[in-house]
């Protein structure tokens, strides 16, 4: 179950990535090298926060599949939080595009937050029920 939820945790978050391009300036700012490897860089981050989350979770609750699905889904988020603060509010590694939308106070992105919620729930579905994966 946890390669069959990495494998498709690496291609929604592949995806997401690429769609929200436009809400990050580099989708329009950078060249097709530069928007690239922020594609590819940010995808093996989200790949390597997955893993951790999970790994966590599973060490704290083993054999309890939704604890260890709702503490992977909450770090992953919590992390995400945290570093879209330090890297695009407070710092200048990464910046939001004005069709960002934005919590209010924080000032951090409400899509890849959204993110952490929405892709490993499907990912979880996915590697629970679909019968075609195979670890």
């Amino acid at each position: 179950m946890a390669i069959r939820y990495l494998v498709v945790m690496a291609i929604a978050n592949l995806v997401w990535e690429i769609a929200q391009l436009p809400f990050y300036t580099i989708g329009s700012a950078g060249d097709l090298h530069e928007i690239s490897i922020a594609i590819l860089h940010c995808t093996a981050g989200d790949v390597l926060i997955a893993t951790a989350s999970l790994l966590i979770a599973w060490v704290c609750f083993r054999r309890r599949t939704g604890w260890v699905i709702g503490a992977t889904i909450a770090m992953g988020f919590f992390y995400t939080m945290w570093s879209e603060y330090v890297h695009a509010v407070i710092g200048a590694d990464w910046a939001y595009a004005p069709l960002m939308p934005l919590l209010p106070v924080l000032g951090i992105g409400v899509l890849p937050l959204a993110q952490w919620l929405v892709v490993p729930a499907i990912a979880f579905g996915m590697a629970n029920r679909n019968p075609s994966f195979q670890q």
